[in-house]
């Protein structure tokens, strides 16, 4: 694994404006989405994810033209998340100006779904979203959820993550539902158990507070690390969360 750790704003999207929540409740406004975009663009974002969080049918095309015109501003890798229910769906946000491509609930719903992507995309195309939460029912003390969070499943994230792995996850977004929106620093035990079984790179996301959080996340075994709010309000910079990352002996691009 290199040293080197990415540094990725997250933009949730509802009906074509960022918002952001506490614990994925009580969504409210963050912003113009292609605004934030170019401004971490210009700020040394490494990548930017975008998740569409009321993903619906008639939010698609909105969608779509969202990430045309974000694609048009930034020049780093855009991954995009949210309503992707078939390979088709793939193939138009990669025609829109995706390199990648997040999916949660759907691959849950139907497995059958990442391998297809993968196979014709290939793996560095698909990001598995894993929406954590800690349990008492699972062998790993930790189980799936979907839907955003709202719905618990029967499934342990340690026997999922190997699933998907296998199915052929190129990444993995894994987002503690217990620290979401909290800011009091990563889940680092689900990021150490995860790390343990997994060798594809590992993005961290859920609980950033402060600067010093990410250093904490890349110890425990993050390759990059996700945060939306604290950046979305400028309480902490990514030039800020890079110089703490430096500190602690990691690279940044």
């Amino acid at each position: 694994m290199s040293l080197s750790v990415r540094v990725i704003p997250c933009l949730d999207v509802a009906e074509g404006r960022v918002v952001k929540g506490v614990n994925f409740l009580n969504l409210r406004d963050a912003g113009d989405p292609i605004e934030l975009a170019a401004k971490y663009y210009t700020d040394g974002a490494d990548e930017l994810t975008f998740l569409d969080v009321k993903a619906t049918v008639d939010n698609r095309s909105t969608m779509y033209d969202l990430v045309t015109a974000c694609a048009e501003k930034i020049f780093i890798p855009l991954t995009v998340g949210g309503g992707i229910r078939e390979v088709d769906d793939v193939a138009k946000l990669l025609g829109a100006g995706a390199d990648k491509v997040s999916v949660g609930s759907a691959g849950i719903a139907n497995p059958h779904l990442l391998s297809e992507i993968a196979n014709r995309f290939g793996n560095q195309v698909l990001v598995i979203s894993l929406d954590l939460k800690r349990s008492a029912n699972t062998d790993s003390g930790f189980v799936v959820t979907s839907h955003g969070g709202r719905e618990e499943t029967q499934l342990d994230a340690i026997d999922w993550i190997n699933r998907t792995i296998e199915l052929g996850a190129g990444e993995l977004l894994i987002n503690s539902i217990d620290a979401d929106g909290t800011r009091a620093g990563f889940d680092t035990q689900m990021i150490q158990a995860v790390r343990q079984i997994a060798q594809i790179p590992i993005i961290a996301s859920g609980g950033a507070g402060k600067a010093s959080d990410f250093p904490e996340a890349a110890a425990a075994g993050a390759n990059a690390i996700l945060a939306a709010s604290i950046f979305h309000e400028g309480s902490v910079s990514i030039s800020e969360a890079k110089a703490q990352l430096k500190l602690a002996g990691y690279e940044t691009r």
